[in-house]
């Protein structure tokens, strides 16, 4: 796989590109909620994605013990950790030379673990400065500055040379612009034969339309929840070839049943559980090679 040199961070902190971006550069940058910082304190990982596998119940313990949610926070955090290995397992053959990118980064925890697994050179977009100060500093904290690193830009413009990129990712941030434009992104930086993954949700187009649950979830987090067709056609369209397709709504589940009865419900629980169990939201790994 090639080795380009990434273009430097500019200075000067790119503006919105469209009043909706400023508008989520906004949110994301307020957004302080505790079941993405508790979570993250348990290891230094912090993400901004669900979970999947089953509870371990045994390291729960019993319910009325003082340590309880202490543990249960902890179970939280493993299995969102777990679903960013699982992506990670699907990114190819990536070696220490190559150039991986996070599109729409968060605060850099899925970023750490790439670097961790491969010993490349990683890079994140995020439209929130607040995301990209905190992960960057997390990169200094840990010493791999030199290898993760965050950048505020527009994950539909980003600063890095055609063909220049081994494998990329988003990681539930894609409900969050125009997927073809966002493929066309992809398609550009990445190398022939290189590597797109994508773990989002996804409506599912045998319920006709979008449910009110699908609805109350796009209120929530200010965002547009595509339909699992929508992906399909607009890779095609992109010289992007699914090679894997997995439905991962029975194994996020659990997460979510769990996190409901935690002390950090933020009140979309319902919406994610109901969804998923009416076949009207599926959370879904797609990954496609450049062609």
């Amino acid at each position: 796989m090639t080795t380009e040199t990434t273009p430097a961070l500019s200075a000067t902190i790119p503006a919105p590109a469209t009043p909706y971006q400023e508008d989520i550069a906004r949110y994301w940058n307020n957004e302080a909620r505790p079941v993405n910082l508790r979570l993250g304190d348990v290891d230094g990982l912090y993400h901004h994605h669900y979970g999947i596998g089953a509870v371990d119940h045994a390291a729960l313990g019993d319910p009325e013990h003082r340590e309880y949610e202490k543990k249960l926070i902890a179970e939280l955090h493993r299995l969102e950790s777990a679903q960013a290995e699982l992506l990670l397992d699907h990114l190819g053959a990536i070696t220490s030379d190559d150039t991986l990118v996070d599109a729409g980064c968060g605060r850099g925890g899925s970023m750490v673990m790439a670097h961790r697994r491969f010993g490349c050179r990683v890079q994140g977009v995020t439209l929130s400065e607040t995301q990209a100060e905190f992960g960057n500093g997390r990169a200094r904290d840990l010493r791999i500055q030199d290898h993760v690193r965050s950048h505020v830009c527009n994950m539909l413009d980003t600063p890095f040379e055609k063909g220049s990129v081994a494998a990329s990712w988003n990681n539930e941030s894609t409900m969050y612009v125009d997927l073809h434009d966002l493929f066309a992104e992809h398609s550009r930086i990445l190398e022939v034969g290189g590597r797109y993954v994508t773990i989002t949700g996804c409506w599912n187009p045998r319920y006709g339309q979008p449910s009110k649950w699908v609805s109350q979830i796009n209120a929530h987090f200010e965002c547009n929840i595509h339909s699992r067709r929508e992906y399909l056609r607009a890779m095609a369209d992109n010289r992007l070839v699914p090679q894997t397709i997995i439905d991962l709504t029975p194994d996020t589940l659990p997460y979510w049943e769990l996190r409901a009865t935690s002390s950090l419900v933020t009140g979309i629980e319902e919406a994610f559980i109901e969804s998923y169990r009416d076949g009207s939201f599926q959370y879904v790994l797609i990954a496609a090679d450049r062609v």
